[in-house]
């Protein structure tokens, strides 16, 4: 993820902010944050202070550009790539806390807003970028690199920033960056559109049930969500965020509700109305494409991939293929054993994909005596993220406090101070965990203010947040969490460890700031330790009784680990096809979404009971998200998250401390300070192996 690009557009979620400005209206973003560890004033942000901050902050990074542009003594790193380095630090201050409000706490001013400012940022971003005096400054210090003496860090960050600009367009001909200016702006508006859709298509469903014989099967825990839902006696509503569609899924047994529900969702984006995203996709394929053109590629994925890890489509097409074939195998037999039991339980309907979730509970009860109830009291919300904090604790020394003097993004959130082993502050983490109509789906990890340096070396703590949508406590009971939810959480808690425990000089290098294909690593290598037996004792403690999860339930779990796993990895393998078949294609400007979705599904036999994991009307990781020709990096970092947490295993101790500490120090430490590759083979001393990945989904 390259900062200075990016921070402009979409992916302003991951950027931070240091100081800058002066106030003369109140307006709490153009003066110093005077707020316990330098956290943004939450309380006393207003609507009304985003556009003149927004416009302060613009006008103060072009006299900065400006001042590096106008100088008259030749060409260095520090007057150039570190004086562009530590410019923009106001605007970073205001987009960071704009960014992440859009996507958790949204309404339809800041909405309105939006639509006025990401244009803008749009054009801000490009008129530096393809800024031909300031290139020429860069290119020069680039040029003469190999003459600079620099450090690591900054040479790798010369290398960045002059690729940042290439990228950008800024080789481009004169007569098409006008061009390029005009798309991305478009771009801009474009993804923001799609998600607002999304928002709306997501908020606006409800499944209302009035007669109770409806609700058979449900769990009383989620029979209870839903009345709170509704708000009115004899009335239950099940809604399109996932704490209610997934059980409703899983336990209903009146198959006409079950199919109404997921149609709902998977057609979120495609039904004709105000909120369809059917035009928008094609809008966005065709100016990507545009773009990719301009900048000498063929396509899209051709441009996005010479700058990752996997480098061109056909590496990535080869994982996924390698992966496809034995998870379809997979998928067909517990299709096959889902069949048989809607056979054996006397109907004679086929297997559908509103099905599928119900008989996948019902077998794994079946073989391995085990329901998602059974196991969710053991698994209470503040219990499972004590039990992050506690494996952060035993592999690195690290501690988490929750303190109460700091302003929060949403009355919902906690933060919490962490510090290192010698008890020295890391910096600043907040949770999120609950659904609300102001937030958008999924799990994320954001910054307010990434981990850096300021000129002068002294370091900035990072202010980290993790943003979920987990069931609410209802009914009396605290909020239980699935086992996959457990996951989800170790698995953004990760993403929050790279923000945490980052270690680099520089903004643009710090954190996250690495390829798309290697910022899952730090993510997906936690969710390995919450399903070892040793790990969930450590914190998988009964809400009640306070007892232990005993050792037969453990036992049961793990030997369920890889159940229905061919359905989870087809669905997902789907979706990747998907966006990579998309954004290869030359050719977009006449395309059908739904013909084209269909044709890329039927191309690799996806079976009819299985719909990819995000259908391209709802699939916000690429059309809205920073993912697209990119949503295969999930699997790509499994290969090294499988390969790396082996290395725990082999030790015979998957608390191994030697090893914890090297990763510290070679992967999460170093953000984007080094080739992705070459931070993993220092970390483990060898080139990462697939076997592992087929050995965890059970897919050898």
């Amino acid at each position: 993820m390259k900062t200075r690009t990016l921070l402009f557009i979409t992916m302003i979620l991951f950027f931070s902010a240091c100081n800058t400005g002066t106030n003369e209206n109140g307006n709490p973003f153009l003066e110093e944050y005077d707020t316990p560890y330098g956290v943004p004033p939450f309380d006393l942000i207003k609507i009304e202070h985003y556009v003149p901050a927004f416009n302060e902050a613009i006008d103060e990074h072009n006299v900065e550009i400006e001042a590096i542009v106008a100088k008259t003594n030749a060409p260095t790193f520090e007057n150039t790539i570190l004086a562009l380095e530590y410019s923009g630090q106001l605007l970073q201050k205001v987009s960071t806390v704009f960014g992440n409000q859009m996507s958790a706490n949204t309404n339809d001013e800041l909405q309105t807003i939006a639509k006025d400012i990401y244009p803008l940022l749009s054009k801000h971003s490009d008129e530096i970028m393809l800024n031909a005096k300031l290139f020429e400054r860069v290119k020069a210090v680039y040029d003469n690199k190999d003459k600079l003496n620099l450090d690591k860090e900054s040479n790798k960050l010369l290398d960045e920033t002059y690729k940042d600009f290439v990228r950008s367009g800024a080789n481009i001909p004169d007569n098409k960056k006008e061009e390029l200016k005009k798309i991305n702006e478009e771009l801009s508006l474009l993804s923001l559109q799609f998600g607002e859709n999304l928002l709306a298509e997501t908020n606006d469903y409800k499944l209302v049930i009035n007669n109770k014989e409806y609700l058979a099967g449900l769990p009383e825990s989620v029979i209870s969500a839903a009345a709170e839902a509704s708000g009115e006696d004899g009335k239950w509503v099940f809604t399109l965020h996932k704490p209610s569609w997934i059980p409703f899924l899983q336990y209903a047994q009146k198959r006409d509700l079950r199919e109404k529900l997921y149609k709902a969702m998977y057609m979120r984006g495609n039904n004709e109305n105000e909120n369809d995203n059917k035009e928008i996709i094609k809008k966005i394929l065709n100016l990507r494409n545009q773009r990719a053109n301009i900048m000498g590629y063929e396509t899209h994925a051709d441009f996005e991939l010479s700058d990752r890890m996997a480098k061109v489509p056909a590496n990535v097409y080869d994982l996924l293929n390698q992966l496809w074939t034995p998870a379809l195998e997979m998928a067909k037999k517990e299709a096959g054993e889902m069949q048989k039991m809607i056979y054996a339980e006397g109907d004679d309907f086929e297997l559908e994909s509103w099905d599928w979730w119900y008989y996948a509970e019902k077998i794994r009860k079946q073989k391995y005596d085990l329901d998602d109830s059974e196991i969710r009291p053991y698994f209470e919300l503040n219990n499972v993220r004590e039990g992050a904090f506690t494996l952060a604790n035993i592999l690195w020394g690290i501690n988490f406090e929750e303190i109460n003097n700091v302003p929060l993004p949403h009355s919902d959130a906690k933060s919490f101070e962490v510090t290192d082993a010698d008890s020295s502050l890391i910096g600043v983490f907040y949770v999120d965990y609950h659904p609300r109509e102001s937030k958008r789906g999924g799990a994320w990890m954001s910054s307010y203010r990434k981990q850096s340096q300021t000129k002068d070396g002294n370091f900035i703590h990072p202010v980290i947040t993790n943003v979920m949508n987990f069931s609410k406590p209802t009914g009396g009971k605290p909020a239980l969490l699935s086992f996959d939810e457990v996951t989800t959480l170790f698995h953004e808690f990760g993403h929050g460890l790279h923000g945490l425990l980052s270690n680099c000089k520089y903004h643009s290098l710090s954190g996250t700031s690495v390829p798309r294909d290697f910022v899952e690593l730090p993510s997906q290598i936690m969710e390995n330790w919450c399903a070892k037996p040793e790990m969930m004792k450590l914190f998988a403690k009964h809400y009640e009784t306070g007892k232990v999860i005993p050792q037969q339930l453990i036992d049961k779990i793990v030997a369920s680990s890889q159940f229905n796993q061919g359905f989870a990895t087809i669905e997902y393998l789907a979706a990747s096809f998907l966006d990579m078949d998309y954004h290869t294609q030359k050719d977009v400007e006449n395309i059908n979404i739904e013909a084209f979705e269909k044709k890329s599904m039927d191309k690799i036999g996806l079976l009819d009971e299985i719909i990819p994991r995000y259908k391209s009307s709802y699939f916000n990781h690429i059309w809205a998200s920073g993912y697209s020709a990119g949503y295969y990096s999930y699997i790509w970092a499994e290969v090294l998250d499988a390969d790396a947490f082996n290395y725990f295993v082999e030790s015979g101790d998957i608390f191994n401390k030697e090893i914890a500490n090297s990763f510290r120090e070679n992967i999460l430490s170093k953000g984007g300070t080094g080739d992705a590759m070459t931070m993993y083979r220092t970390f483990r001393g060898q080139e990462p192996s697939i076997e592992s990945l087929l050995e965890k989904r059970g897919l050898k």
